[in-house]
């Protein structure tokens, strides 16, 4: 089982990675991606599990079993963010697979049929809404709406799936997902494995601030409208007000019109990611964002425009479930933590679906970035500690 672990992960390593930074870029629908997803078909196929796929793009590899029970499924995404790191996603999936085959090696034979999946769009790197196959599949967001999500170069989700229905999920009652921690929780406390209370509640927002534009060597700097300076001070101003509350606040990504270096723009459009304990303090932190940003307008003789472009609430997992994944194994029961990070697994357990979390010990505590980690040694140890919550979970 270490050997076949090892081998899958050294398959992946090269696909999609670059060559000056070392980071992933895995898009949906990219070649890159769409090369992991037919290595997931050959890995399914050869372990003897159906293969059902739906109108979006999504994937399960079935370990069929006659039974009426509820289906188990497990598995991840196989999708990076930007230049981003190994771990996030592909993790999950290969030990997804593993498991079986520590399952297999065991004499496990399941009372209920267990299920190995690949989401699709996990990070939203591309078509702007995180979790978008997972959403998809669950009924969280109709095709009409989803098909006219665009990328970056204007190609519409609808031009590259041919959506539709899925059923991939009918029939299945409980869904665990494996994940390389995104975060140090594990680190200081000195073990490998921890199981997951809660998801953040997190959203996207774009900020368009519109100035006018201008030549920067003859416009004296108090006749400016400069959007700029407006989007600079935001940014400022979300730090500020995250710190003071112990939120998260991150512009990571901006636009600039017309993007030439001796002209004042024209347009600034900046995302922000927020991140809160709570739905309410969610909503106080944008709104406090917000209101400074058009504060400033008012001196900078700016606009602005703030849209949502997607808001998932707080999830709480399954807390009895929880449970009995953390309790009673070697060394003592395994931590419940809670997550900041967005996963499938909140979009599952949002629809109904009795969900936990896995989470595999990350010793530079950096995600979403080429520094991304987990050693071997303790992929392995998610390995075994998901092989016994699916035999506990099937039994």
């Amino acid at each position: 089982m270490p050997d076949d672990f090892e081998r899958m992960w050294g398959d992946l390593a090269p696909v999609g990675r670059s060559a000056s930074s070392g980071g992933y870029f895995r898009q949906p629908f990219t070649s890159p991606e769409r090369e992991l997803h037919a290595w997931f078909g050959e890995q399914c196929t050869a372990r003897g599990l159906r293969i059902e796929s739906d109108d979006f793009g999504n994937v399960v590899g079935w370990w069929d079993i006659r039974s009426d029970d509820p289906a188990v499924l497990t598995g991840s995404h196989l999708d990076s963010v930007l230049d981003g790191g190994a771990y996030d996603g592909p993790l999950g999936v290969v030990s997804a697979l593993a498991a079986i085959d520590l399952m297999r090696a065991r004499g496990v034979v399941p009372s209920r049929s267990l299920g190995v999946s690949v989401f699709v769009e996990e990070e939203g790197s591309r078509f702007g809404l995180a979790c978008l196959g997972s959403r998809l599949a669950a009924g969280a967001i109709s095709w009409d709406v989803a098909r006219s999500l665009t990328d970056r170069d204007g190609v519409a989700l609808g031009d590259v799936v041919a959506g539709g229905t899925s059923s991939l999920l009918a029939g299945v009652g409980t869904f665990v997902e494996l994940h390389v921690e995104q975060g140090r929780d594990l680190v200081d406390r000195g073990t490998a494995i921890g199981v997951a209370s809660e998801i953040w509640p997190h959203g996207r927002y774009r900020f368009d601030f519109t100035g006018a534009a201008n030549h920067a060597g003859t416009t004296r700097m108090e006749d400016r409208a400069d959007p700029m300076l407006t989007y600079a001070l935001t940014v400022l101003a979300a730090n500020e007000q995250a710190r003071l509350a112990g939120h998260r606040a991150t512009f990571g990504r901006v636009s600039v019109e017309p993007n030439g270096t001796n002209a004042v723009p024209s347009k600034v459009t900046g995302w922000l990611d927020a991140r809160c304990a709570t739905d309410a303090g969610l909503a106080e932190l944008v709104a406090a964002i917000e209101r400074q940003a058009a504060e400033r307008t008012e001196v900078d003789g700016t606009s602005l425009r703030l849209t949502a472009e997607s808001v998932s609430g707080s999830v709480a997992f399954d807390p009895a479930l929880a449970a009995a994944v953390a309790a009673d194994h070697e060394g003592g029961d395994w931590p419940i933590i809670a997550t900041q990070a967005g996963h499938d697994a909140g979009i599952l357990s949002a629809a109904g679906i009795p969900t936990a979390m896995l989470f595999v010990r990350n010793p530079t505590g950096i995600s979403h970035s080429p520094d991304e980690h987990a050693s071997i040694a303790d992929c392995l140890v998610g390995v075994s500690a998901l092989a016994d919550t699916l035999e506990r979970l099937t039994r």
